[in-house]
């Protein structure tokens, strides 16, 4: 995690979320249909999602750059890229009430996954910890993921830690077959002695945690 161990390159993924307008959804994503080419021709899509539960017109994605001056580069790529600006963001930004970021790594002991088919659904779960970094959870955090992957019922996508925006912030992206199946999935873990333990040892470190339900987007490299 982010005060140890970390991946022997630049890579980080930037997190960015969209609150749309509640009358307005089905307008941005009939634009993103049309038109989100334009911005996956200047960076890696990693996934791009919107919400079903847990939070209610917000539309969601992953970017991958090699390092911060590639970043820097495709922004400015795209601010003198005139299809992007006059054919998408003209026309999203009104539909678009807030945005928000963040810069976050994977995690030194999980690598970026994928489902075994497409057709699932994605769950985006955050956990505020306490302050003190991972030198202070970061083991007991670790081992609450592996007892959940230990059930077989859910797969693990990418565990990701912020550097920039809220501190201390972890996001785990599951997939899974279907909400009923996760419900189900849950339901059994919540009796698994293994992920019993693991949840005991990790929450004393826990501020507080949200969880929302995401549906991919056509678009979306992560189906």
């Amino acid at each position: 995690l982010a005060t140890g161990p970390r991946q022997n390159n630049g890579i980080f993924y930037e997190i960015r979320t969209y609150d749309i307008k509640p009358a307005k959804m089905k307008e941005f994503l009939e634009l993103v249909s049309k038109y989100f080419h334009f911005r996956t021709a200047h960076s890696e899509l990693v996934g791009f999602w919107y919400s079903e539960l847990g939070a209610m017109n917000k539309v969601f994605h992953i970017w991958k750059y090699d390092n911060f001056a590639h970043r820097t580069a495709v922004r400015h790529a795209l601010a003198n890229d005139k299809e992007w600006q006059g054919k998408f963001i003209s026309a999203a930004l009104p539909l678009v009430e807030k945005q928000h970021n963040e810069v976050a790594y994977l995690v030194p002991w999980c690598q970026l996954g994928k489902p075994p088919k497409e057709g699932g659904v994605y769950e985006w779960v955050t956990f505020q910890m306490k302050p003190g970094g991972p030198a202070l959870w970061g083991e007991a955090f670790q081992a609450a993921v592996n007892a959940h992957i230990n059930t077989g019922y859910t797969r693990l996508i990418g565990v990701f830690h912020t550097e920039y925006g809220l501190l201390n912030t972890v996001h785990v992206l599951w997939w899974n077959e279907s909400a009923d199946h996760r419900a189900a999935g849950r339901h059994s873990a919540h009796e698994d002695a293994r992920v019993v333990a693991a949840v005991r040892s990790s929450v004393k470190f826990l501020e507080s945690q949200k969880n929302m339900l995401l549906i991919p987007l056509q678009c979306s490299p992560l189906k």
